[in-house]
């Protein structure tokens, strides 16, 4: 049985004093949860306090992005390496918001992914649609398109590495939610497409709804059989919510 994972995403959100309470107050309320993992994504400047923290807890911490090169003049960019003296455990790839703003196609993704479990971090690799794709029932195949990226490139059992979130691009940030059915319909494709590859066994990849999850709508999404948590964003930020949702998740 796959143990459940929760991911929150600060984005560009924080300060030192409002960071320290709302981890303290995650530590203290997810106190207890054996059957759900957590872990937090900060944004760079905040890793090391973040470590501070966290260390010693059952909360990994994570970050956002990083940079699929290892070294060199890059101005800016923050290697895999890096992240891994920080102590962090996962890093977030591919998120829609890099794509979308910052021009990130799926190879440069690719990269990205196989740059993080080269120096041993579990990639969050975020695939999905937007409103206009899902209309015009292009789903699946765009979302086929973004896992192939990397098993094309690095093999069936590349995506066994790391943990898949099926984010709805139209669903992050604008309150707007899949019902758990539509949910679990794109995770049941994403497994079956794992599976079709031909590599390590789909049941044991980890996949993640990302999309305006809440404390009122987790249990509902967590009950489907193959939705193995979240990517939580707004409500990562809310110590009571994203405790509240790790709960769910609990089960």
């Amino acid at each position: 049985m796959r143990a459940k994972l929760v991911a929150g995403n600060w984005k560009m959100h924080g300060r030192l004093s409002d960071n320290a309470k709302l981890l303290a107050e995650i530590v203290e309320g997810c106190r207890a949860l054996p059957q759900v993992r957590q872990v937090v994504c900060v944004p760079f400047p905040y890793l090391e306090q973040a470590r501070g923290v966290l260390r010693g807890t059952p909360i990994a911490w994570g970050a956002q992005n990083l940079s699929h090169h290892a070294m060199g003049a890059y101005t800016g960019e923050v290697s895999g390496t890096m992240l891994r003296d920080f102590g962090c455990a996962y890093v977030i790839v591919g998120h829609s918001e890099r794509r979308a703003l910052y021009g990130e196609d799926s190879d440069t993704v690719a990269l990205k992914y196989k740059a993080a479990v080269d120096v041993g971090l579990v990639p969050i690799l975020c695939v999905g649609e937007t409103l206009a794709q899902r209309e015009a029932g292009e789903t699946e195949p765009v979302v086929d398109a973004q896992l192939a990226a990397v098993s094309g490139r690095f093999g069936a059992n590349a995506l066994a590495s790391g943990v898949i979130a099926y984010e709805p691009v139209w669903a992050i940030g604008t309150g707007k939610t899949a019902t758990p059915e539509q949910a679990q319909a794109v995770h049941a494709h994403i497994r079956a497409c794992v599976t079709s590859g031909g590599g390590v066994a789909a049941e044991q990849v980890r996949i993640l709804y990302g999309g305006s999850v809440k404390a009122s709508n987790a249990g509902e999404l967590f009950a489907m059989p193959d939705i193995d948590g979240g990517l939580i964003g707004g409500a990562s930020l809310i110590a009571a919510e994203f405790v509240a949702i790790c709960r769910a998740a609990d089960h």
